[in-house]
């Protein structure tokens, strides 16, 4: 019996020793790879931004610029209660703002969405980041598919009153048979764009 027990103790320490090892292996892996790993997603982060808002629109580095939205503006523009804004920049001077946004309600499921909108209220661009609709379909939103979302550049927040598409009797193109997308995405697009006007003050003062 004791030497039943004794080969139980240490065997149970074999374990916690070999438990030890591998654990302090994962976890200096996890820090050698760790700033790479951050800097592989600021990258990634920096890439679709920039095609929220054109290059020559801001000098800062927008992914440091991150700013929590108010929650009940989260819910209203991103259906959670967390979601951000980027604050662009130009000399020192603010220059535009790139909000996280999602239309809940896609053919698909959830379509999030990156919007981006200059100082003076015209809409710079709008980047499908997440979607589940159906490809060959209903993904024309994606502009790595299709150049539909570019009709929404030059739109100007202050004056367009109407974000529908022309099914609904608006003025935004879509592509027959699947309209439920285009008008996701465009009534997104236009809460962004009205949330833009009514607190345009702060957002540019980095106060959302």
């Amino acid at each position: 019996m004791r030497s039943a027990s004794h080969q139980a103790r240490r065997s149970a320490l074999i374990l916690a020793c070999f438990a030890a090892i591998i654990t302090l292996l994962l976890a200096g892996t996890w820090l050698a790879t760790r700033a790479r790993v951050e800097a592989n997603q600021n990258a990634a982060r920096a890439a679709l931004l920039a095609q929220a808002l054109p290059a020559g629109l801001f000098d800062n580095d927008l992914t440091a610029s991150r700013q929590p939205l108010p929650e009940a503006a989260a819910w209203l523009l991103n259906g959670h209660a967390a979601a951000n804004v980027y604050r662009a920049s130009k000399a020192g001077q603010p220059s535009g703002v790139v909000f996280e946004a999602a239309a809940p309600n896609g053919y698909g499921g959830r379509i999030e969405l990156l919007v981006g909108i200059a100082a003076d209220g015209k809409l710079q661009g709008v980047r499908v980041v997440n979607h589940k609709e159906t490809p060959g379909l209903g993904d024309y939103i994606d502009l790595s598919v299709s150049s539909w979302a570019r009709q929404f550049v030059g739109r100007d927040s202050d004056t367009q009153r109407s974000w529908q598409v022309r099914k609904d009797g608006g003025d935004l193109d879509y592509v027959s048979g699947a309209t439920i997308s285009a008008r996701a995405v465009a009534a997104t697009v236009g809460r962004v764009a009205d949330y833009f006007r009514d607190h345009r003050s702060a957002l540019l003062q980095g106060t959302p």
